[in-house]
């Protein structure tokens, strides 16, 4: 049974900080955790989207909320995070903040690839190092790391963003395992195609994807419900069960299909 709203802010509360939290899942995730009686900080570059989720948040579930507009690549952001949350005692941590590129390897710029290995990757290990770190001490909190299906395979057209998600997953799951029985709970949440900006912005025909797009409400609700529960959630029986067959066959051709998979969504 899900946790009321009440008992969910006692153990994760009073405040979480959502990272990407101007659209797509960080946005739900923020809804979400102020329905669930939780004040939310909101972390992302957009600020009038933020200013604009922070006001129906705030208007429909009496929760306070705080913007902090910024880029999670700059070299001074853990300073600024730092500093944007030092009066405040964060109980749940949700490193959502990412984006993938598709095509061919040496044809997307190795700016742009170095930049989500700094967003993806670096990002939710500082985090989870500064605020986590509080948490420990108090012997209370939750940390939520999403990670993505991409994560249980190579991913051809997809190299860099698939590596950056199974480095996700294993963080996620390595923490787990360390903070389980210490008062933190741990979550890597695996969501497989998803109705968000991503998809559409990396060219995505989402009518050749083979299952329809999950729209963020019920993704975010099972990974909020699961936290404490499991190790690791995939949200979806058809991304549930893919997931699994992946993970038994043999590598290459699991990267094979994912490969032919991506091609063709990406006509």
């Amino acid at each position: 049974m899900p946790a009321m709203p009440a008992d969910y802010a006692q153990r994760y509360g009073p405040w979480a900080l959502v990272t990407g939290a101007s659209s797509g899942l960080g946005a739900e995730f923020a809804r979400q955790l102020g329905a669930r009686g939780l004040n939310v900080i909101l972390v992302a570059r957009r600020r009038d989207r933020l200013d604009a989720l922070t006001a129906d948040i705030e208007r429909d579930s009496g929760v306070d909320t705080r913007v902090v507009e910024l880029d999670l690549t700059d070299a001074g952001a853990p300073d600024a995070i730092a500093a944007a949350i030092a009066d405040l005692e964060i109980g749940l941590l949700v490193n959502n903040a990412g984006f993938g590129e598709k095509g061919d390897f040496f044809e997307i710029p190795l700016a742009q690839q170095l930049r989500m290995v700094e967003l993806n990757c670096k990002a939710p290990v500082w985090l989870t190092h500064t605020v986590g770190g509080a948490m420990l001490a108090r012997g209370r909190g939750g940390i939520i790391v999403v990670a993505s299906t991409g994560a249980f395979q190579g991913l051809p057209f997809s190299a860099v963003y698939g590596a950056t998600k199974g480095f996700d997953l294993q963080l996620g799951a390595g923490l787990w395992y360390e903070l389980r029985g210490r008062g933190v709970d741990v979550l890597s949440v695996c969501p497989g195609p998803t109705d968000t900006e991503g998809p559409r912005r990396t060219g995505v025909n989402a009518d050749k994807v083979p299952v329809k797009m999950m729209p963020v409400e019920p993704v975010v609700a099972l990974a909020l419900d699961k936290l404490g529960k499991r190790m690791s959630v995939v949200p979806g029986l058809a991304n549930k069960t893919a997931s699994w067959l992946t993970r038994l066959l043999p590598r290459s051709v699991a990267a094979r299909i994912a490969g032919r998979m991506i091609q063709r969504v990406s006509e």
